[in-house]
């Protein structure tokens, strides 16, 4: 038996993690944009989160186990839970979908998941910047601009799901649905947020 580990590919690992999280954001915007085949949508968003639970048990497994590591532990570490806190809140928007049962999706709420799963392509750039510490400037920039447009798009859609009650009543389930799926989506996008930022932080520690 070796008294040294094997060498952990822990970029490798990141990788992994980040394409189930990119496969998430972009079934939840097919989902938002064509309103179909609801339950096997929302399974793929379940499975993948509970993929990307193993992937994270995995890199906290190895982390403890790995003596060097090729970047900060606490790094390894941040990078890990915000991309498992990302996948979480992605889950958690597809969820409340599947239960609710909507007619129909709202304008303003496709075009916020739609800034949502953008913003994760250019996450996943900065993900993969991070083995060749290739700089992710112009990837932080971009998330950080769509952010603005995001928080300024669920901003009008909150208010409009009061706007738009039909003339003389109002349905306060359908008031209380898309505020449970606005929460959560603002949630998925401060999650997003953090995740850029974090991963910034660790291309300019080892540029």
């Amino acid at each position: 038996m070796s008294f040294f580990p094997k060498v952990v590919r822990f970029f490798d690992l990141f990788s992994s993690q980040n394409q189930l999280l990119v496969d998430s954001a972009g079934t939840l915007n097919d989902l938002f944009n064509h309103y179909t085949g609801i339950p096997e949508k929302c399974g793929k968003i379940t499975k993948n989160e509970k993929a990307g639970d193993d992937v994270s048990r995995e890199i906290s497994k190895a982390l403890a186990l790995t003596f060097i590591t090729p970047i900060d532990r606490e790094d390894i570490h941040a990078i890990n839970l915000a991309q498992e806190d990302a996948l979480n809140s992605i889950r958690a928007i597809s969820t409340r979908i599947g239960l609710y049962q909507f007619n129909q999706i709202k304008p303003g709420a496709r075009e916020l998941v739609n800034q949502l799963y953008l913003m994760h392509l250019e996450i996943s750039q900065m993900i993969e910047g991070l083995k060749t510490r290739k700089d992710s400037n112009e990837h932080a920039l971009k998330v950080k601009e769509m952010m603005i447009t995001a928080d300024m798009l669920l901003l009008v859609s909150m208010g409009e799901i009061y706007e738009n009650q039909p003339e003389g009543s109002v349905d306060f389930m359908d008031l209380i649905k898309w505020s449970h799926i606005y929460d959560r989506m603002e949630e998925a996008l401060a999650k997003a947020e953090i995740l850029a930022n974090v991963t910034e932080g660790v291309s300019l520690k080892n540029a």
